[in-house]
Formats: structure tokens, C-alpha cells, sequence
């Protein structure tokens, strides 16, 4: 599988925003981290590759009569994101089945970017793989993609809204991407936790500078 990439064309070495939107396109400085910056991190190793998954897309569908979330526990500390099962009602069954299932356990936040996005959800740790299936939720042709907003990564031909289990959450304020991103739902409680994640990166490997590994992923409804 190809990399997942998140308009990458379009990620120059400035790190300028596409699609328009009205963004600079001159790079954010990044300072070298301070220690309170990096308090609520501990230092943890980054796991094996787990390879890539071969699993089944699950049938069933969740109540959009509930109210459905994803509790993210990494190193850095806890974030929970409020899924949006209307809105993607394909990409939100499949993330609370892999949840369930314990596929994002021991996984690690692969790219990060500061001022753009934290990427996470891929078992083998390169940015190449998936749950041995993928999705569809075309989004709204007006989606956005400002802070806070959780989205799935997918290859550059594969069709708008097409999602494995690759998720990015956005740290900028408005990444100005176009509508091809399958948009899943957004960080209701723990942002503070998302952005300590999105300044641990290199702007220009989009590598983190240190592990950020996601322990578990609970589901929550109501």
C-alpha cells in the first residue's frame, strides 16, 4: 500500500496551506520545546510493527440515536473525540469495531507536523497500512478542517472520503485542505493533550522528536 498522505503535493517546505482559505504560506517558527512544554509526556519507547492488518469490514452500523466517542490514552495524556456517525456513518462503525478490538493499542503517532496535523492509526508505524480494508464517507463539499476537526488519511487516487483506520486530528487553525478527507468527528475534551502531541514534531521530516504512543482506545456511548 501506498503511503497515506494528507495533500501532500501541496505540503511544501513551507508547510503552506492548500486549497486556498486565505492561509499564509510562510512557515510557523518553531522554538526548541522548554520542559514545561513537554511536562505530561513521559518518555516511552516506540513499538514494533505490528504489519499490516487483515481484517474484515464490520457490518454493522451504529445507533445515530447515541451519542458515540473514542477516548484516546497516549503518553502525552487523554483526548476524547466525539465521532460524527452522520456525517460518517461507514468510517465511525469501523473505528469503534477496531477500537473494541484493541487494534489501536501499542500504536504510535507517526507524522507530526506542528501547526498542521497529528497522524496516527497505522499498525505498521510507516504510514503504509491499514486495517486490510477501507471505507467511504464522501464529505460535505464545505468541510473544513480547523483545529480540533478529526479526519482519515488516504492515498492521493483513492476517492474522496475513502478511510482505513489512518486518522489525523487537525492542530492548525484552519489547514485550508480540500474536501477529500472522510471527516469523522472532532476533540470534544483533551485539546490541550492534541496540541503537547502536535509540538512534538519535526517540521521538516514530519517525524515526532520523541515516541507518542497510544496505550488504548475505549469507546464510549450514551
Amino acid at each position: 500500500m501506498r503511503q497515506l498522505t494528507i495533500a501532500l503535493l501541496c505540503l511544501a517546505a513551507s508547510l503552506s496551506a492548500c486549497g486556498g482559505g486565505g492561509a499564509s504560506s510562510k512557515a510557523p517558527k518553531h522554538e526548541p520545546l522548554t520542559s514545561a512544554q513537554r511536562d505530561g509526556c513521559k518518555r516511552v519507547r516506540a513499538p514494533h510493527s505490528r504489519g499490516e492488518g487483515h481484517r474484515k469490514n464490520p457490518k454493522g452500523k451504529l445507533d445515530p440515536g447515541r451519542k458515540w466517542s473514542l477516548r484516546v490514552t497516549t503518553n502525552c495524556g487523554s483526548f476524547t473525540i466525539a465521532l460524527d456517525v452522520g456525517a460518517a456513518p461507514n468510517t465511525a462503525a469501523s473505528l469503534v469495531a477496531l477500537a473494541k478490538a484493541g487494534f489501536f493499542n501499542g500504536t504510535a503517532f507517526h507524522r507530526i507536523v506542528p501547526g498542521f496535523v497529528i497522524q496516527g492509526g497505522d499498525p505498521t508505524g510507516t504510514g503504509e497500512g491499514g486495517p486490510g480494508y477501507s471505507t467511504v464517507d464522501k464529505p460535505s463539499a464545505d468541510a473544513r478542517y480547523t483545529r480540533g476537526v478529526v479526519a482519515m488519511a488516504k492515498t492521493q487516487d483513492e476517492p474522496a472520503g475513502t478511510a482505513g483506520s489512518q486518522f489525523f486530528v487537525v492542530t492548525g487553525a484552519d489547514t485550508g485542505l480540500p474536501p477529500e478527507y472522510a471527516v469523522v468527528g472532532r476533540v470534544s475534551k483533551g485539546l490541550d493533550v492534541v496540541e503537547r502531541i502536535g509540538r512534538l514534531g519535526d517540521p521538516a521530516t514530519e517525524r515526532p522528536t520523541q515516541a507518542v504512543v497510544v496505550s488504548r482506545v475505549t469507546v464510549q456511548h450514551g
